[in-house]
């Protein structure tokens, strides 16, 4: 089944993909091989995974999480999905 999936790397900095084989996938990245991004900044951990029916769906998932804010992010890793939309609005400064 496909996924979409984030890992948190040894920098701090989180990295957003989709496949249709997270064990493969994960494997792939702990070896080294997974994104020149994750190569970088080992080791990578496993801090989010969603199941979806289709790949296209997944990867629709993965291009909306990675323009998310960092806060937005953790906010989904946490569980905190009330917090998403908060998260979303655009802030402009008083004038």
């Amino acid at each position: 089944m496909p996924f979409v999936y984030m890992l948190r790397c040894s920098d701090g900095s989180y990295y957003v993909g989709s496949t249709r084989d997270l064990d493969h996938r994960i494997q792939q990245h702990a070896a080294g091989e997974g994104s020149a991004y994750t190569k970088r900044r080992m080791p990578v951990e496993l801090v989010f995974a969603q199941e979806f029916d289709r790949i296209d769906e997944a990867y629709a998932c993965e291009k909306q999480v990675q323009g998310w804010s960092r806060r937005k992010r953790e906010a989904l890793i946490a569980g905190d999905y009330e917090l998403l939309p908060e998260l979303s609005r655009k802030r402009f400064p008083r004038e």
